[in-house]
């Protein structure tokens, strides 16, 4: 199986289909949306399904994901999201986490180690400090941005199976990314390896998986 390369000029293909495609409103009430996007088998040779729920409420706003098998044959599967952040001189961000995937030139995943961005995201680190774009195994699923500046602070939550988390702060641009992920990069190779820790799921015709997060800000 070769996917196509869908961000060039990145040597592999990037995050699957879903970020890429027009998604479906479904339903749309007061402060509620729920969107699907149905992909067909092509490069990727299995049918899913996909559905995304928006809840905002006064203090939070609540987002689940559902992606299910649609295919006769068991499909690898994986999700998350990829949030974007505006970045200030003193914005913060703390997480709880194990280990770091360190990586080679095009950001695959080479060796698992307790690196010292992992006891300084435990801490709380400037995102100006790091310069990462790696995974982190062993998420407690809880981490806080604040941006002191501004007296604000956002909350994110997830449950399982969101386990990892990658941590994107590219330097000397206005933004920066937290994303909760179900899985590792590269994981579809990895799991193929013999790694029982890669996080992909296995899902048989007809099974679902789901995940969520919640975002709550202060300030």
């Amino acid at each position: 199986m070769a996917l196509p390369l869908n961000r060039p000029p990145e040597h592999h293909s990037i995050h699957g289909q879903g970020w890429q495609v027009g998604w479906t409103p479904l339903e749309v009430r007061g402060h509620e949306a729920t969107l699907e996007y149905r992909h067909a088998a092509d490069s990727w040779p299995w049918a899913y399904r996909a559905t995304q729920r928006f809840v905002l409420a006064p203090e939070s706003l609540a987002v689940a994901l559902t992606l299910t098998n649609e295919s006769a044959s068991t499909m690898p599967a994986g999700l998350g999201w990829h949030p974007y952040f505006p970045r200030t001189p003193h914005t913060t961000i703390t997480a709880g986490v194990r280990a770091m995937w360190l990586t080679d030139g095009e950001m695959m995943p080479t060796a698992l180690a307790a690196e010292p961005p992992v006891a300084a995201l435990g801490r709380g680190v400037a995102a100006d400090a790091v310069a990462l774009d790696n995974c982190f195994t062993g998420w407690s699923g809880r981490a806080v941005i604040e941006w002191p500046e501004l007296g604000a602070r956002l909350t994110m939550t997830a449950e399982a199976p969101l386990d990892f988390l990658v941590v994107y702060t590219p330097p000397r641009r206005p933004y920066f990314c937290v994303e909760p992920v179900s899985h590792m990069t590269d994981a579809v190779n990895q799991a193929a390896t013999g790694r029982a820790d890669a996080g992909l799921r296995v899902l048989e015709p007809g099974e679902l998986v789901r995940a969520a997060i919640t975002l709550t800000p202060e300030g």
